[in-house]
């Protein structure tokens, strides 16, 4: 299995956005490729059953026929961490069934782009976090960084929490999540303690052109 795994600083700080510039980006370069959300809490439900928006923008990213099951094999409808949401919804998140179901994807693509929930510790169930996940996987990690205060300590924190699972740290990329400005020398601060490159920087956008941030990635980095 080749691909990435894209974890955050914290939630909502644009790994969804940035699984997506990732599967557009390899696409172009020829690649088949699919994104992998194995848990998503928060989901609507609809005709077809839960469905998560961060699961959908995967599927519609990536080049290959994908049903949402595959993609989001735990889709839970309570808006909170995972292993809570299963909790309220009776359900185990059984990390070896995540692994297979990665695997399967991984099978039939050049490029999986798996992306988890939160920050990279956040639980699965009552004995495993993301961070297992991710060091099952053996995918070179992608951390994304939410540009605002605090994001230096919140980034270093992740990327020491990373490699001391043994992991590759393959590069980061900085997001203005939100509208406020960046605070004055948060990008300058991590190019010099990142242990990775910095492969982009995303200004705040209310409607992102994934492709035109697909051009700005430096995968030539990785």
């Amino acid at each position: 299995m080749q691909g990435y795994f894209i974890t955050g600083t914290d939630t909502g700080v644009g790994k969804t956005l940035t699984s997506c510039v990732f599967l557009h980006a390899l696409a172009q370069q020829g690649l088949r490729v699919a994104g992998y959300k194995p848990v998503a809490s928060g989901c609507e439900q609809t005709a077809e059953g839960l469905r998560n928006e961060d699961a959908l923008a995967l599927i519609a990213h990536s080049n290959v026929p994908l049903d949402y099951a595959s993609v989001n094999p735990y889709a839970l409808a309570e808006p909170i961490a995972p292993h809570w949401a299963a909790r309220l919804a009776g359900k185990d998140i059984d990390l070896p069934f995540s692994l297979h179901q990665a695997q399967a994807l991984g099978d039939r693509v050049d490029r999986l782009i798996v992306e988890g929930a939160g920050g990279f510790l956040v639980p699965l169930n009552e004995r495993e976090s993301f961070a297992d996940l991710a060091e099952a996987l053996q995918l070179p990690v992608i951390l994304v960084v939410g540009l605002r205060l605090g994001a230096i300590n919140h980034a270093l924190l992740t990327a020491e929490a990373v490699l001391r699972r043994g992991l590759t740290l393959a590069g980061w990329v900085g997001n203005a999540a939100w509208p406020e400005p960046i605070p004055a020398g948060t990008i300058e601060t991590l190019e010099t303690r990142m242990p990775a490159p910095r492969l982009a920087t995303f200004s705040h956008q209310y409607d992102p052109d994934i492709s035109n941030l697909a051009e700005a990635l430096r995968l030539d980095m990785l």
